[in-house]
């Protein structure tokens, strides 16, 4: 990984930040996204002690805001000629529903949509850079999700692990999806569960049931374990040329039924370039 550019979303705590602590222990130029300058640079100070380098630097942006990841796609390509490794880490689960600056549902954007419209605006720096990985940390919690293109923005009957279901069933989709279209290109994409990990997810008040977080950090792994898949991915020679591919615990998994509808994810994402203004001549192949 030695002067690999590596970017890492949501990378101030827990499994982004251990992701972007050990590819800088590999020699990795490591670039943290995070939304707080202040945890950003405190994470970044951590980082850069405990790996024992200084290829380490910080990026702003909210994902909540698609203007803000436009913004970072930008700065980042002023800044860097290549990217060789894209992980799409970060992401939230808002107990009652809420909206962004853009009008979309608060867990869908950010989980989903602002990674969707990060790697596009990527993509010709991955290519450029191939051989190069994207790889999206989704969760087991896809297996439970669902895609209602209806009421994809869960205006009605919305709950917390329904919105967090279906957007990291959207990842998984999303995923696969843009495999099948980087065919050739040398750029591969994987999405995987990390496992069950004790983040600030947990940490965060979840009304009633807040108690629920408290009791489920007893059962929980670590960030550094949780870390393990998303480094196998991003480093490993086991998994070169591998893509389109769920993995759990370093190992290749089947995900659920629906993720593999080819219609559905099509369909995900033509309504995706429709919520985030992309244009087809992104250089992807329909």
């Amino acid at each position: 990984m030695a002067q690999k550019v590596c970017m890492i979303t949501g990378a101030n705590s827990g499994i982004g930040k251990e992701t972007a602590e050990k590819l800088a222990e590999l020699g990795a130029i490591v670039v943290m996204v995070c939304r707080s300058k202040e945890r950003g640079e405190k994470a970044m100070a951590e980082i850069k002690k405990r790996s024992h380098s200084e290829s380490v630097e910080l990026l702003l942006a909210d994902l909540a805001s698609l203007d803000s990841v436009r913004a970072l796609a930008k700065e980042f390509q002023e800044k860097h000629d290549a990217l060789h490794v894209l992980v799409n880490n970060a992401g939230v689960a808002r107990v009652r529903r809420s909206t962004t600056v853009d009008g979309f549902e608060t867990t869908f954007q950010v989980d989903y949509l602002s990674h969707y419209l990060l790697t596009n605006l990527l993509l010709q720096s991955l290519k450029k850079s191939a051989p190069s990985r994207i790889i999206n940390v989704s969760s087991v919690s896809h297996y439970g999700g669902h895609l209602n293109f209806d009421d994809i923005q869960m205006k009605r009957g919305y709950g917390v692990m329904r919105a967090y279901s279906q957007a990291k069933l959207a990842q998984v989709l999303f995923t696969y999806e843009l495999s099948r279209r980087l065919q050739g290109t040398g750029v591969t994409a994987n999405c995987l569960h990390p496992g069950a990990v004790a983040t600030n997810m947990w940490g965060r008040p979840m009304g009633p049931f807040s108690f629920l977080g408290k009791i489920a950090r007893l059962f929980l792994i670590s960030p550094e374990k949780g870390a393990e898949t998303p480094v196998y991915l991003a480093s490993s020679p086991e998994v070169e040329g591998a893509s389109g591919k769920y993995y759990e615990q370093k190992r290749n998994k089947e995900s659920s039924a629906e993720s593999y509808d080819m219609a559905s994810a099509q369909r995900l994402w033509k309504e995706s370039e429709k919520m985030t203004g992309l244009p087809i001549s992104l250089g992807i192949a329909p």
